[in-house]
């Protein structure tokens, strides 16, 4: 395969609004468009053919990683319309390739749907923000459309550490300084460090995998610095506990201490497929930090959040799962998503099914008849 038809394959990728392209040995370039593999028509990808593809886009750093390693991720602009995040991997000996597509449009926050406080938290001057969720639920999103927020509205040094760079955010109102890890600094943790010596206001961390990072972004928030972060957990008190959790435990009284002052609010979200299939919708739970809230989570009440955040409606709080019933109620998702991005999927079956609703796959409905006779 030329580099022509990596150009056709990554067109076809965006006039489908595909949101994933994935090219693997033994199968056809394969779409995720709206939430499910769809295969293109072309031919069945052979070991030779993965191998041009792969070069025909990743950078010689990647190729270097690819050979040390089996496996990089990369960044690449494809014009001017889309940006590729881009995973390459061996599997069963072979190449492999993940080409995630990244809108160059940013979204504002209306058209996320995200809750109406966002924009007062961004505006505050100190304080960590956090965007959860598993992978594929668009925190990327969001928090690119929070940074543009900012870039528009108000002057501001915003440092982002991103692994790779997905958004690319020109200079507005503030300055905007890209790190890539790996081509501009070795690890987040490390780019944190140098980021308080470079008079920031904001920082973006991608993503706070290891105990190191969550240590430097929570002291970056404790010194007077808005820093947004990403945790692949679900819910408010999950993530909570999370961050915790990674700490040795002769310093989780200590830690609680530090996020009960410095956690400023966490928006947990979903996105799913809308109900009749014309594009993918997210469902958020979002927690701001109110006194009775840091009380919680620095006397390790965790478990009481949830009903702290019922009852803290009127800052626009919400519950993951009380969001996903509106939606069901509201027909813009099918009753399986609600079950399957639910917290408790239990609960929601019941309460589905005391609505007079029925859950429409047979794995989530009780058999009349489990046993053949």
């Amino acid at each position: 395969m030329s580099t022509i038809q990596i150009d056709r394959l990554l067109e076809t990728a965006i006039k489908q609004r595909a949101s994933d392209l994935h090219l693997t040995v033994g199968k056809r370039p394969t779409l995720r468009v709206k939430g499910t593999l769809v295969e293109l028509n072309t031919k069945v990808l052979e070991p030779p053919d993965t191998i041009s593809l792969m070069k025909s886009v990743a950078p010689e750093r990647a190729q270097n990683e690819l050979q040390e390693n089996n496996g990089a991720d990369f960044g690449f602009a494809y014009g001017t319309e889309a940006r590729f995040r881009v995973s390459i991997f061996r599997q069963k000996g072979n190449v492999a390739m993940v080409l995630r597509r990244i809108p160059s449009q940013l979204l504002t926050f209306e058209q996320i749907g995200l809750p109406s406080m966002i924009d007062e938290l961004c505006r505050r001057p100190r304080g960590l923000f956090l965007v959860t969720g598993p992978t594929g639920s668009g925190k990327t999103t969001t928090l690119a459309a929070m940074i543009n927020f900012i870039n528009t509205t108000l002057y501001r040094h915003i440092i982002t550490v991103e692994d790779p760079i997905e958004y690319y955010h020109p200079h507005g109102k503030s300055i905007v300084n890209q790190r890539e890890v790996g081509a501009d600094v070795p690890s987040f943790a490390e780019a944190l460090k140098r980021a308080l010596r470079q008079d920031p206001d904001v920082i973006l961390v991608g993503e706070m995998r290891d105990l190191e990072t969550i240590e430097a972004a929570v002291r970056a928030a404790e010194t007077g610095h808005l820093v947004f972060g990403t945790l692949h957990t679900t819910g408010a008190s999950g993530t909570i506990t999370r961050i915790i959790d990674a700490f040795p435990t002769e310093q989780q009284a200590q830690i609680r201490v530090q996020l009960s002052t410095s956690l400023m609010a966490v928006l947990s979200q979903q996105l799913m497929p809308l109900a009749d299939g014309k594009g993918m919708v997210a469902a958020y739970e979002f927690m701001v930090v109110t006194p009775a809230i840091s009380n919680l989570i620095r006397e390790n009440k965790s478990f009481r959040i949830d009903s702290a955040i019922q009852t803290g409606k009127k800052f626009g709080m919400q519950l993951l799962d009380d969001h996903l019933w509106s939606l069901y109620t509201k027909e813009v998702i099918a009753p399986a998503e609600a079950v399957d991005k639910s917290k408790n999927p239990g609960d929601m079956v019941e309460r589905i099914h005391a609505a007079g609703g029925k859950v429409g796959r047979t794995e989530l409905d009780t058999p009349e008849d489990p046993m053949p006779n």
